[in-house]
């Protein structure tokens, strides 16, 4: 039940299952993938928006928290995404727009799963020197 996955782009990543299921739990799940995935790519978004904007943004951490249908298949049903954005002085106004762009405009796994999921978000801004 371990599988490696060798990317478009030339690398490899590894999946594995839960004991239970035959893994030996020595990697990520194919679903946590699917989540981490589009946490990067919104990620990348809010960060180049906001820089594009010249905000001095040093930082961005998401944290992804969803909810799955409890029966086959189980699709991704509800998705939260918590961005902590950090920088100097940065505005709180400038922040929602660059996250509301991403997950309405230019992420494509956040749209792709917001067409079976329920997405929501929010966000906090760490203040750095």
């Amino acid at each position: 039940m371990s599988f490696l996955a060798e990317t478009g782009s030339n690398h490899a990543v590894p999946m594995d299952g839960a004991p239970e299921v035959g893994g030996k739990n020595l990697a990520p799940r194919p679903m946590e993938l699917l989540l981490a995935g589009a946490g990067g790519c919104t990620g990348f978004d809010v960060v180049s928006i906001l820089k594009k904007g010249r905000h001095a943004v040093t930082g961005c951490e998401i944290s992804l928290n969803a909810e799955r249908a409890e029966d086959n298949p189980k699709v991704f049903t509800k998705i939260h995404f918590h961005f902590r954005v950090s920088g100097k002085s940065l505005n709180p106004e400038a922040v929602a727009r660059a996250i509301a762009l991403s997950q309405d405009k230019y992420c494509s796994a956040s749209i792709m799963l917001g067409a079976v999921a329920e997405i929501t978000h929010d966000f906090e801004i760490v203040e750095t020197d």
